[in-house]
């Protein structure tokens, strides 16, 4: 790296989970050591969930330390992989992320910027190169041009005080999804600050490529969503992404009996319901950060209907973490990936 070493800069340890996903693991790999950052302050901790192909031996030429967790959820896998981690900033980036070239110094200047900021992070991007549903499913993101307070920050793409993730006991093992949101809460009820910055650009190749991958994608994504909600802050703020579900489920379950009786009628006005909330989401992702989305709002609300219902299923329907991955196609690498 061209960058003159700095003993004041802070060392950076990344934690990435990972289960077969070699490919996009070299490319995230790649995109971490190309950084503009010294390289003897950084540091790689990849957590191996049991793969079968040759995620272990990439990690291993890129100089990572490995952890092999072969049963486990990702929450724990996380929490591990920062036990083993020395540095005092954790970066968690997940496999299929690749992380843009100044992502580390930006992430280490937000947190150096005041000693309350306990978090910076930012929402990611879909593939330059990937369909019209990733590139739709991108518009459900809102994601802010500038550094902004957030609620939350997404695991995927986090940077954390290894001080304050110790503190709180890093991410709750008992959770299975929703994790991000549980430590986000409790790192803001210890009195620290959680900042969105654009400047941590990240573009996610796992997003959902079919219309099946983003119904059982989200169905895993939201199971949690009711438990988590619950623990609060309870304001009508945080209340909001579990409103919908509600009352999507309960409406979807009314039709159901509904139709059961044969009223026809009553059923088609519940089902109704679903689809006002689903066109309400659209209108938002078409008009996503005040930018026309180049999507058109039939691409949209397809989108916004199938993550609606899958997110409504997810408060009563039980699924493990391998569910997410149904429908999916072959893993996405960027065509002009450095690696």
């Amino acid at each position: 790296m061209s960058s003159p070493i700095d003993p004041r800069l802070p060392r950076v340890s990344f934690v990435i989970p990972v289960r077969d996903d070699a490919q996009r693991l070299r490319v995230c790999l790649s995109s971490i050591v190309r950084n503009d950052y010294p390289v003897d302050r950084l540091e790689i901790v990849v957590v191996d969930n049991g793969s079968t192909d040759d995620s272990v031996l990439v990690a291993r030429e890129a100089g990572a330390i490995v952890v092999s967790i072969p049963r486990g959820r990702v929450s724990e896998l996380r929490n591990e992989g920062a036990k083993a981690a020395s540095g005092e900033i954790l970066a968690f980036v997940d496999a299929d992320h690749e992380i843009d070239h100044h992502w580390i110094r930006a992430a280490a200047a937000t947190l150096a910027s005041s000693t309350d900021i306990a978090a910076v992070g930012a929402l990611c991007d879909a593939p330059a190169d990937g369909n019209w549903l990733q590139h739709a499913y991108d518009r459900l993101r809102r994601k802010p041009a500038t550094r902004c307070e957030t609620d939350w920050l997404g695991s995927g793409n986090l940077v954390v005080r290894r001080a304050v993730f110790d503190r709180i006991g890093g991410f709750d093992v008992g959770l299975e999804s929703c994790e991000d949101v549980d430590l986000s809460n409790r790192i803001r009820s210890s009195g620290f600050r959680i900042l969105n910055d654009a400047a941590l650009r990240n573009v996610h190749f796992g997003d959902p490529s079919t219309l099946t991958a983003l119904f059982f994608g989200e169905l895993w994504r939201g199971r949690d969503n009711l438990r988590v909600t619950l623990r609060g802050p309870r304001t009508i703020r945080h209340w909001r992404s579990l409103l919908v579900p509600m009352a999507d489920v309960a409406a979807i379950g009314a039709a159901i009996i509904a139709l059961y009786f044969g009223r026809v009628a009553v059923a088609l006005l519940l089902c109704a319901v679903v689809l006002a909330f689903a066109l309400v989401r659209t209108a938002t992702m078409v008009r996503s950060d005040g930018r026309r989305s180049r999507r058109t709002p039939i691409e949209c609300f397809v989108v916004a209907l199938v993550y609606d219902v899958a997110r409504a299923l997810a408060l009563v329907v039980r699924t493990r973490h391998r569910t997410r991955r149904i429908g999916e196609g072959s893993s996405h690498v960027p065509a002009n990936s450095h690696s």
